[in-house]
């Protein structure tokens, strides 16, 4: 009994000094611990002695299954004891490896932070290197193209006195995609403004140079010197001839074009404005200067969202252009093409649709059915018909312009050559029969008509895909947009081949000749507004 009551005491005071420790701290638990594992002990050890002091009678036996029990609970607690010695070992041990971790990271971060300030040193050394060789080779440039148009300016001064009226062509609002895509990624190149100053007089000899630098500086994106070169010839020839002269209107004209391909389309708008002021004045108001003023100013507001604004100057250009060149001329159905997409954006659907046809015949009558204006356009007035829902209209569209042009690569179409639109119906039919259709390609390797000359075909793949898609016809859709992929892949590596082929020999023409400047002659080119493509208006259900 005296044994019972000592260990039910024992008890008592471990529960209530288990209950202490949740105020306590570790070193005190810690503390504890070893205590109470030490009076455990003895009192095991207390126990072992009594058990073995009993005898072995009846009434003893059940004495020693009570101490058996105590010796067990003492063994429990024992082990219990241990088991949180060892756990505060364990928690000490973590502890220390996180603090040798956060030691680390500390350091870690001082070394990272010293290599950043290695590397923003570097980088610094590195961007002032590379200003210093970039001034270096744009005085190396500059050098060279004086020096090569230094003859061709001998040359000129020949021929002050002729005049050579040129052409003023339109250029359509509707650009093929790869062409828009590269309008958006690079400047003007140099042909292009060559032939962007045409109004039937020549630039000054004393102002020539300056002139082609400004087309050279331009083509090349380096507006910051072209700017400042094609200001200064405004404020000379406005100093010699004043500003009313047609000379300025041809600076004006050019200014527009750098800053238009900096997308400064406020400032070029302005400009366009003074310079058709003057050409109204100084040609008269009929003149294809004038129109062609009148065009590039409309595509600009065109740019800016103004459609309203825009759509008058453009009609006024087209009559200029009627009575100047004829009813029937290719520059007037590219002035139709213009405002069309104009009205286009207006929601003039039923005016689209009259300009388009007409444009159409006019392309088809004097330029033939496989100009690439009649696919362009065809596309276009598929276009409308998308955007009134009437896709059949636009279907048809679509394959003619497809059927076209299989024809063009392959011949009269029959029952072994058919057009790409035929071969994807057909497996669009044959879905369930053959889950593992024949791939296009084997069908003639259709794709490869859809040359690097020839991206509308490319749109009109897409897009009549996307049509295809619409009507939960997948299987053609598939094939016609895989098509596309193909041929514009093919087209891309067919145009860095003769991109690398023209650097490579630009610098052997180069050694041969003097690098030809323009004639300081000014065209006016109309810069190409942005097509909603009807790809991205049908889209699967």
């Amino acid at each position: 009994m005296f044994l019972s009551s000592a260990i039910n005491q024992y008890r008592i005071r471990k529960i209530e000094s288990i209950g202490k420790m949740t105020q306590m701290t570790q070193e005190e638990i810690v503390a504890n611990t070893k205590t109470v594992l030490q009076g455990l002990e003895a009192l095991r050890v207390e126990h072992v002695s009594l058990m073995a002091g009993l005898p072995e009678s009846r009434h003893d036996t059940e004495k020693s299954d009570i101490v058996q029990k105590n010796i067990d609970s003492i063994e429990l607690g024992l082990g219990e004891a241990q088991v949180m010695l060892a756990l505060v070992s364990h928690l000490q041990n973590v502890e220390a490896e996180k603090q040798k971790l956060r030691t680390q990271v500390r350091r870690l971060c001082q070394e990272n932070a010293w290599l950043r300030d290695e590397l923003a040193n570097t980088q610094q050394k590195l961007q002032a290197s590379e200003q210093m060789v970039a001034q270096l080779e744009e005085e190396k440039k500059h050098l060279e193209f004086n020096n090569s148009i230094r003859k061709y300016d001998e040359n000129q001064e020949q021929d002050d006195g002729a005049d050579k009226p040129r052409a003023d062509p339109v250029v359509e609002l509707f650009p093929e995609d790869e062409q828009e895509e590269r309008h958006n990624m690079s400047p003007t190149p140099p042909s292009q403004f060559a032939n962007q100053a045409n109004a039937g007089y020549e630039i000054p000899a004393r102002l020539r140079t300056l002139h082609n630098l400004v087309i050279q500086y331009a083509s090349q994106g380096r507006y910051e010197v072209a700017v400042p070169l094609c200001k200064q010839a405004l404020e000379d020839l406005e100093k010699t001839s004043g500003h009313d002269h047609p000379d300025v209107a041809t600076m004006l004209n050019i200014l527009a074009l750098v800053y238009r391909d900096q997308n400064k389309y406020k400032e070029a708008a302005n400009l366009l404005n003074d310079a058709l002021t003057i050409r109204e004045k100084t040609l008269g108001e009929n003149h294809p200067a004038v129109a062609a003023t009148l065009n590039n100013l409309a595509v600009l507001y065109g740019k800016r969202g103004k459609y309203k604004d825009a759509e008058p100057l453009c009609k006024r250009a087209l009559e200029i252009r009627e009575k100047v060149l004829g009813t029937d001329h290719p520059d007037v159905a590219k002035q139709l093409n213009n405002l069309a997409l104009l009205c286009q954006n207006q929601g003039k659907y039923e005016e689209v649709e009259l300009y388009y046809q007409r444009a159409l015949e006019i392309y088809e009558s004097k330029l033939g059915p496989d100009d690439p204006n009649v696919a362009k356009t065809k596309n276009n007035l598929a276009s409308c018909f998308l955007k009134q829902g009437k896709y059949k209209e636009a279907e048809v569209l679509y394959k003619q312009v497809l059927t076209r042009a299989h024809e063009r690569e392959f011949g009269t179409i029959d029952g072994d050559n058919k057009p790409i639109w035929q071969v994807a119906e057909e497996r669009e039919e044959n879905k369930l029969k053959n889950r593992e259709n024949t791939p296009y390609g084997e069908y003639g390797g259709w794709h490869k008509a859809a040359k690097v000359d020839s991206p509308t075909v490319t749109t009109t793949l897409k897009n009549l895909g996307a049509l295809y898609r619409r009507q939960g016809k997948y299987e053609a859709a598939e094939t016609l947009e895989d098509c596309a992929l193909r041929s514009k892949k093919e087209a891309l590596d067919l145009v860095k081949q003769v991109k690398v082929a023209q650097i490579l020999g630009s610098d052997d023409k180069r050694r041969s000749k003097p690098t030809k400047g323009t004639t300081g002659s000014e065209s006016v080119e109309s810069v190409s507004m942005e097509r909603e493509d009807s790809v991205k208006r049908l889209s699967r259900p």
